[in-house]
């Protein structure tokens, strides 16, 4: 029942809004573990960015939309890549399942660098 359910309200749920979950999921674990390597708590984060913590607390807790200015600020105070934007052409591939059924593209894109060598990168 409840997976049902579950899958219902998956199915109806649009794909920008799939899209938004996974990226900022994807964002604010890479931030987390940013500040555990470094050794970073969010109240040192914090004072290095002139914000309150709980400021920061929303925005690693999901309660808080990131701006590209705040991620820019973030990237430069952490000195570590946050987002990646691709520059050449991305050239997408299909796979086929089990099933034999073609699906749509995957995350996973062959790129297409300038001297024509393909090499897989994950999106």
């Amino acid at each position: 029942m409840r997976d049902k359910l579950f899958q219902e309200i998956l199915d109806e749920t649009p794909e920008e809004t799939k899209i938004f979950v996974r990226l900022y999921a994807d964002l604010v674990k890479r931030i987390s573990n940013i500040l555990d390597e470094k050794g970073y708590s969010q109240a040192s984060l914090a004072q290095s960015l002139d914000k309150r913590p709980s400021e920061i607390h929303k925005w690693l807790n999901g309660e808080h939309n990131f701006t590209l200015k705040s991620i820019a600020k973030l990237q430069a105070e952490l000195e570590e890549p946050l987002l990646v934007v691709p520059k050449t052409k991305i050239m997408r591939s299909f796979e086929k399942s089990p099933d034999s059924e073609w699906h749509k593209p995957l995350l996973t894109d062959s790129k297409i660098w300038p001297d024509g060598e393909d090499e897989k990168i994950a999106a």
